[in-house]
Order: structure tokens, then C-alpha cells, then sequence
């Protein structure tokens, strides 16, 4: 199956997950509202957040942007694994063994968290333990894998190292991590709300929070005006909307990867797979609503706005597909958009030394099933005033000289090319040359805009200037959306936020073709 020439993939993709669960609808706020807690966004740091602090009598108000579970959480390929790539060798060298041997408890406590939940709420949720995988094929990589495995074997890790995989893939070696878990995670996280509105909590939807403002209460202001005046407020917004002076939006990288599920001539033997070199592959197996295995192929990651046609991301993995399984269909696609902190560890805990009633939970850079819900454990147990083992770790107030300062050098730089990249291209294309299904850059009275065309020949026009920061955006073909290169804000196609540091839309420009 041809991805470029399938008509379904010319629309906006939407994961498997969300098809295949309803969670319930909530409301959007329309008054000003007192509880114990706010907690900002609907995500798995949130939603395990909300969780903990109404099962302790708690009052609880959630508050979603959009609609639940609909970020990266709802994007994700839904691994339960404290196998996070190749992490550990490069922990231990920069933070020491003590420091990196309390990552993988704390990820691992997350995910025996996660299966008590699962049988305390009575879930059904495809829940299954696997072998987790990274492997290696080149010679340069098969050293890092055994470099990876000598820090497993350091720090107590139940592992293999091996040569062969059990899926058709000619591999150097592979570092095995072993009794991880996969799962539906919709179907978890609807446990989760029925619980939180079980015990009390209130949870709105469409309900955009602005601003914090802090005085006898910290309060959040939403995007209509009203108030939630709480003794603690919870940011899990993905990108923190608030930044108290805490220069996040420096400190962290949007990063974008794809998925593809696929019905596959080979049979899946099970595991879960992760490339070492780039560009990254992932495997896992899930059922679909035939009961049918259901293979997810993931990876091609990116900084978010920058790179090649996003298309050809899904067409990469699509050849890497009918390589080793052969693929039967494409029935599902979809990206997601994580973050990454400057040292690759989250940033869990309070938003800086002088925001101590303002938590946050972000940077969990492609592995936020263990690290989201650890993210909801340090957090409630700080609003509970319990010790949690694991939140010096993730202190967001820390800055390590290696490696922290050459990343925020790097990326910073980053920015400042992108900013005066996207000022120096000038458009060639005018608005009478966009196709049906096509986004392009174009020239509206010598101003550069956005333009895209829907298959009924409406024509959307906006300035591509990301309203964060002033970035210019590019085209995303892959997903259809206005993607910034520098902060990895993402606006539809009439401008409205997907994604943030941004808050406001892009300005509609229809008018200036008249």
C-alpha cells in the first residue's frame, strides 16, 4: 500500500487508540471554581496526578485544553518500559551510578504501580508483559550496546545481551531488558477519570488555561477569564503554558516521531523493539477490533518544523515495514510530539525555588507511560507533603555543567539559525497556485502567509509567524499542520493552537486576497 497515493492519508491521522475507546465528555468551565488542587492538562501526568490526590479526599479540578488524552499521551505507542533508549551507560558517566540506579527503581515502581491499578480498578486493557529490545547493526553501535549492558549488569537490571532477534532482522547485538509491559492506554486512562470523578474530582474540557496569577492563592486563569483559585496548581500541559521565569522554552526540544499500524504477511512474535542507530525504528504488537494482531512501527524522529517533506517519514516507515514483515495494509497513522530536557532527564517538581506551590511535569522525552506516572507520584505526594524516594532526582531548578550548558548552547543556536532562516525565504507560490489537499508558503501582498486548500476547494490563508516567539513556520504534509522550527508550537490549518508554547493563533490573512 502506497501511503502518498492513498486518499484516507490526505487527511488529518488519528491514532488507533482513540478510535477504538470513547472516554466520556466533560464540559468546559463557565464560572469561577475554589478546589484544594488545579491541575492542568489531560494527559498521563495529570490524569495519574488527579488520580492520587481525589483517591486521598482531595479536591480536585482537571482542566483540558482540548479533549482528554488527545496530546502525546493520546499519541503514544503505549510501552511500559523503563528501557529508554541507550540511557543508562550515558547516566551513570554524567550523574553516577547512585543517581541512575534511582531512575530505573523509580521507572520500574511506575510500572508495578501501573499493574495494581489495573487490577484495584478492574481493568481489561490488553495488558501484557514483554521483553524489551534495543538493538544494534552496525559496529559502531554493537560497542554501545555492550557498553549498555555493562551498565544493566552494574546496576542490577534483569538482561541479556544477544545476537539474534526473535523477528526477522539481521542485527549485530541487541541489550534485552527483560519483564516490561505493554497495553491500550486508553482504555486505562478511562479507568482512571472514572475514578477521579468517582471520588469527587470535576473535570472541564475546552477549557484553555492563560496565566497563573499568585497571591493569597495561585490561581490559574483560563482563556474566557474565569478563576480556579487552589492552594497548589499542577502544569502537566506538556509544554509548560506558564513559564514563572524558568526559561523552559530554552530548555527544552520538541521532537517529532510517526507511527504506522500495519496488518503484516509475517506473524509477530512479540517483544518490543528499539533501533540504536538513527533513524530510529520501534516495533510493539497490539489487537485491533477484530482481535486480529495489530503491528505498530514507529520512529523517523525529528525536530519539530525542521527537515525533509514529513510525508516521507510515514513512507520511510512503511519500507522498513515490508522489509522485515511485509505489510498486508496501512490501516492506521499518526505522530506525536515529545520534548527533551537538556540533560534527558524530566523536569518533575516544583516550576522554579521561587513557584513552590507550582508543579510541573515535562520533558519525558518518548517514554512517558512510567515517567508520567512517576510524574504523578512525585507530584502528589509533594501536595500531600510526603517524602517521594525519586523527586531530587527530576528537581526542575537543577543545571548540570556536563551536559547541560553545550545543549543549551547548541540548541539555543539552533533557534537563532531557524528564526533567520524562515525571515530570508521569500515565497514563490501565490494563492491561485495551491492544489486541493496541498499547504505551501506564499506571497499575499509581499507578506509571506500559509496557504491550504481542503478537498472542497476552500482556501485557508495565515501569517506563518509563530506567535510565540516570532518564528516562521513550515508546512507539515505528513499531519497538515503549521509547525514553528524553533519551540515546536503547531497550529491547524485556520491557524488555531494544536500544540504549544503558543497561546494565540495565527492571524487569518483571507481577506488581504480580496
Amino acid at each position: 500500500m502506497d501511503i502518498h497515493n492513498n486518499k484516507s492519508f490526505n487527511q488529518e491521522p488519528e491514532p488507533f487508540w482513540r478510535e477504538s475507546v470513547q472516554l466520556p465528555e466533560f464540559p468546559k468551565l463557565a464560572q469561577n471554581i475554589s478546589p484544594d488542587v488545579t491541575v492542568v492538562g489531560g494527559g498521563i501526568a495529570g490524569l495519574t496526578t488527579a488520580y492520587l490526590l481525589a483517591q486521598e479526599g482531595k479536591k480536585v479540578v482537571l482542566i483540558d485544553a482540548g479533549r482528554l488524552v488527545n496530546g502525546t499521551t493520546g499519541h503514544t505507542t503505549a510501552k511500559i518500559t523503563a528501557q529508554h533508549g541507550l540511557i543508562y551507560d550515558e547516566l551513570i558517566n554524567h550523574f553516577g551510578e547512585e543517581f541512575t540506579k534511582k531512575y530505573y527503581e523509580g521507572n520500574m515502581k511506575a510500572l508495578a504501580f501501573m499493574e495494581q491499578t489495573l487490577q484495584t480498578e478492574n481493568v481489561e486493557c490488553n495488558y501484557t508483559k514483554q521483553d524489551a529490545y534495543i538493538y544494534s547493526t552496525t559496529d559502531q553501535y554493537n560497542n554501545k550496546i555492550e557498553k549498555e549492558y555493562k551498565a544493566y549488569q552494574k546496576l542490577g537490571i534483569s538482561s541479556d545481551l544477544v545476537e539474534q532477534l526473535p523477528i526477522d532482522l539481521p542485527v549485530q547485538n541487541a541489550v534485552v531488558m527483560k519483564n516490561q509491559a505493554q497495553f491500550h492506554p486508553l482504555k486505562y486512562f478511562k479507568a482512571l477519570v472514572d475514578s477521579i470523578v468517582t471520588n469527587g474530582g470535576q473535570i472541564f474540557e475546552q477549557t484553555m488555561a492563560k496565566t497563573i496569577n499568585e497571591g493569597e492563592s495561585t490561581q490559574v486563569v483560563t482563556e474566557d477569564g474565569y478563576h480556579l483559585d487552589s492552594e497548589y496548581v499542577v502544569i502537566a500541559t506538556h509544554f509548560p503554558f506558564y513559564d514563572g521565569m524558568g526559561g523552559y522554552f530554552a530548555r527544552l526540544k520538541p521532537d517529532r516521531s510517526y507511527v504506522l499500524g500495519v496488518k503484516t504477511n509475517k506473524e509477530y512474535p512479540g517483544g518490543m523493539y528499539l533501533s540504536a542507530e538513527e533513524p530510529t525504528r520501534s516495533l510493539r504488537f497490539t489487537e485491533d477490533s477484530d482481535g486480529d494482531k495489530l503491528v505498530l512501527i514507529g520512529g523517523d524522529n525529528h525536530k519539530t518544523g525542521q527537515g525533509k517533506d514529513t510525508l516521507e517519514h510515514y513512507q520511510a516507515l512503511e519500507t522498513f515495514g515490508n522489509e522485515v514483515f511485509g505489510i498486508r495494509e496501512v490501516k492506521y497513522r499518526w505522530s506525536a510530539q515529545d520534548l527533551i530536557t537538556l540533560d534527558k532527564v524530566p523536569y518533575i517538581g516544583p516550576l522554579t525555588k521561587k513557584h513552590p506551590a507550582i508543579l510541573v511535569a515535562t520533558g519525558f522525552r518518548k517514554w512517558g507511560m512510567t515517567l508520567g506516572t512517576l510524574a504523578g507520584q512525585i507530584l502528589s505526594d509533594h501536595v500531600l507533603g510526603n517524602h517521594n524516594l525519586y523527586s531530587d532526582l527530576f528537581t526542575p531548578s537543577r543545571f548540570k555543567a556536563d551536559p547541560s550548558i553545550r545543549k543549551f548552547a547548541k540548541e539555543n543556536a539552533n533557534v537563532a539559525a531557524q528564526l533567520m532562516k524562515g525571515k530570508l525565504d521569500i515565497p514563490t507560490k501565490k494563492a491561485d497556485d495551491i492544489q486541493i489537499g496541498e499547504g505551501a508558503i506564499i506571497l499575499v501582498n509581499g507578506r509571506r502567509c500559509g496557504g491550504y486548500r481542503n478537498d472542497e476547494g476552500e482556501l485557508y490563508v495565515v501569517d506563518t509567524t509563530c506567535t510565540h516567539m516570532g518564528c516562521e513556520c513550515s508546512w507539515n504534509h505528513g499531519d497538515h499542520t503549521w509547525d514553528c522550527p524553533c519551540h515546536g508550537s503547531r497550529f491547524a490549518v485556520d491557524g488555531t493552537v494544536v500544540e504549544g508554547p503558543a497561546k494565540q493563533p495565527l492571524s487569518r490573512m483571507e481577506d488581504q486576497l480580496k
